[in-house]
């Protein structure tokens, strides 16, 4: 391992903002992430594969009544949004490192408000289409996590993945959904408080358009159907 990622490493293990497996609170975090890590009671809102956290720290700023937790199995990457956090002095921002199909060992019932996924790997192989983060098996784990009314949201450059997700959704209970395939160039541009990844600034210079939804799922679900036998993680 470089040293510059073993230094990134060291930082996320010693960072008081970053939870992770062998850290004191990991085991008992599940229904308590506002008792425990943020010590309020505001709305919980997570940024799923957040790679480098730009959104977590983004609307933390922004948004100081609402806590938001960065996820990646990526250390080094968390490391950058954690050391802007503490640096920002954001107590309401923190991270944690690990895999999304863990997130219902660590959040409970209705303890999530909102979720974003911000560039996404689009998984463009058939092989990969269940390691999409808005195949039914993920949207089925953030329905059980999130409170009723609660808001998903993908951004992405990848046409077939938001078309791919445009026809997930619309198999779904939605109670609102508004889209666009020109963020940019939509009135939807302005929830996003100008705040871009390190991904969607070099995709956007090669000429890609960001496409964006929003969708507000309904509280009875026709069914998330996940075959047993399906090992795949991510």
């Amino acid at each position: 391992m470089a040293r510059s990622k073993k230094k990134k490493f060291s930082g996320v293990k010693a960072s008081d903002n970053v939870l992770e497996a062998g850290k004191k609170l990991f085991e008992n975090i599940k229904g308590n992430w506002n008792e425990l890590f943020f010590q309020n009671d505001n709305d919980i809102v997570l940024e799923l594969a957040c790679g480098r956290g730009e959104y977590s720290v983004g609307l933390g700023e922004i948004y100081p009544n609402k806590n938001f937790i960065g996820i990646d199995i990526k250390g080094d990457r968390l490391w950058f949004g954690s050391s802007q956090a503490e640096e920002k002095g954001l107590k309401n921002v923190g991270f944690l490192r690990t895999k999304i199909h863990h997130l219902e060992d660590l959040f409970a019932e209705n303890e999530v408000a909102d979720i974003w996924i911000i560039n996404p790997d689009p998984r463009p192989r058939k092989r990969d289409i269940r390691r999409r983060l808005t195949n039914p098996r993920f949207m089925g784990i953030y329905h059980r996590i999130m409170k009723p009314g609660g808001w998903i949201r993908l951004k992405t450059d990848s046409q077939p993945l938001f078309e791919y997700s445009l026809e997930e959704i619309k198999k779904l209970e939605v109670l609102e959904l508004e889209k666009t395939f020109d963020l940019y160039e939509s009135p939807l541009y302005a929830e996003h408080h100008n705040i871009k990844t390190r991904f969607e600034s070099i995709f956007t210079k090669k000429g890609h358009k960001i496409h964006y939804l929003k969708a507000k799922l309904a509280e009875e679900q026709p069914s998330f159907v996940v075959p047993e036998n399906s090992k795949e993680e991510i």
